[in-house]
């Protein structure tokens, strides 16, 4: 009887080692332990181990327990397993489990890229690096090679007109190569049938009416006389006349802090310089933004040759059909602009 007693208390005994084996694992598997704000990411590098992500979590102070964390690692082989590179958000609240099963499965969270306001293809490259895992030299350097620009029909000087400015969404841990492919597939998209039949009907190119969007784009912020603008760029082109746009002559100096074009600007050497060189220059002069674009897409027909800033700090222009209208114009603007101070 008495060996009956004990082997029953054994058993309990057992159990009860058991059930708290059960819980402490149980706990350690599924109860919440992270703690982080709405906007918390992680980034785990190429080539990173499991102790370089524990490092990260604890560095940005993720988790409640790293113990119990590098425990269920262990259980479910994460620690022993190639760690997935990647940008991840991190909930509070998420279990060891889930919390791993994220990491483990790659599933990253996308980041937004903006892809806008840009002048020259190496800001391009320092813009893009910011939101990927690759640094803005690996980008430079892809971006700036010719083996990249013929595959895809452009050279050195137009292959800003393949970036079409927007907010895309893209991984982290995209490389310039795919980064470039998924820009060739937006300008694609961008330049869809209806887009591409009407710039055909203005005697244009894809690149042509980038370059010119690019010019419009410095001329004016306001939207609803872009159209009226590319609308002379279009008439001057098309007619074989100098395009004579005082943004070219600000590109081809290099001094983009330049308020006011002198006539020793317009001497500059350039193919930028449409002063000096008729037809368009040989590439953007900047990213154009979409209202740009669609301003030349959608460019007004009328017969204005000429346009100058109103004299009046509006931002907005005064049109001209004929060079005499336009001097008018021209001379009232450099009278405002002598009052300015403006040099």
């Amino acid at each position: 009887m008495a060996l009956l007693k004990k082997f029953k208390y054994i058993l309990l005994l057992l159990a009860l080692l058991a059930l708290g084996l059960y819980i402490f694992v149980g706990k350690a598997i599924l109860d919440p332990n992270t703690k982080a704000d709405e906007e918390t990411y992680i980034e785990i590098p190429t080539d990173a181990s499991f102790d370089d992500v524990v490092k990260i979590l604890e560095s940005k102070q993720i988790l409640h327990s790293s113990a119990t964390f590098r425990r269920v690692a262990a259980m479910m082989k994460y620690n022993k397993a190639k760690v997935p590179a990647g940008r991840y958000k991190i909930k509070s609240g998420l279990s060891n489990k889930s919390l791993i099963t994220k990491l483990r499965s790659g599933d990253q969270d996308p980041t937004k890229v903006v892809v806008n306001n840009i002048r020259l293809i190496s800001d391009l490259a320092g813009k893009a690096s910011r939101y990927f895992e690759a640094d803005s030299m690996s980008f430079l350097t892809y971006i700036t090679d010719t083996n990249t620009h013929t595959p895809l029909g452009f050279n050195r000087d137009n292959f800003m007109s393949m970036f079409i400015p927007n907010t895309y969404e893209m991984f982290w841990t995209t490389t310039p190569e795919k980064f470039v492919g998924r820009m060739k597939k937006e300008y694609d998209g961008f330049w869809n049938s209806e887009r591409e039949n009407k710039i055909k009907a203005l005697g244009l190119d894809r690149t042509q009416a980038y370059i010119i969007a690019s010019i419009v784009e410095k001329e004016s912020n306001f939207d609803p006389e872009r159209p009226a603008i590319a609308g002379v760029y279009l008439n001057r082109f098309l007619s074989g006349e100098k395009l004579q746009a005082d943004p070219t002559v600000v590109f081809s100096t290099g001094d983009f802090n330049i308020q006011r074009v002198l006539f020793s600007h317009l001497e500059t050497d350039s193919p930028y310089n449409t002063y000096k060189y008729a037809g368009l220059p040989p590439g953007p002069i900047c990213m154009p933004s979409t209202a740009s674009l669609e301003a030349v897409v959608n460019a007004e027909r009328h017969k204005y040759m000429f346009f100058c800033a109103k004299a009046d700090n509006s931002g907005k222009h005064a049109f001209a059909v004929t060079f005499e209208e336009h001097q008018r114009n021209a001379s009232a603007f450099s009278a405002w602009m002598n009052l300015q101070g403006i040099k």
